[in-house]
C-alpha cells in the first residue's frame, strides 16, 4: 500500500527513537490514509486519502 495522501501529497515523515540513555535509532512515522472513492475529473475513483483533508472538505467523496 502507498502510504501518500492523492490530494495533500503527505507522505511518511522520519525521526529517531530516544531511548531513556539517550540512544538514537530511525524510525518512520506512517500517514493516516483511507481508501475512499472520491471524484476526480468529475469521475469516481478509489485512491487513499489523509483522514485531515477527509475532515477539512478537500475532497468530495461519491
Amino acid at each position: 500500500m502507498s502510504r501518500k495522501c492523492y490530494v495533500t501529497g503527505k507522505g511518511p515523515s522520519s525521526g529517531n527513537h530516544v531511548s531513556h540513555a539517550n540512544n538514537r535509532n530511525k524510525r518512520s512515522w506512517g500517514v493516516n490514509v483511507q481508501k475512499v472513492r472520491i471524484l476526480v475529473d468529475g469521475k469516481p475513483k478509489r485512491v487513499y486519502v489523509s483522514t485531515s483533508a477527509l475532515k477539512s472538505g478537500k475532497v468530495t467523496r461519491v
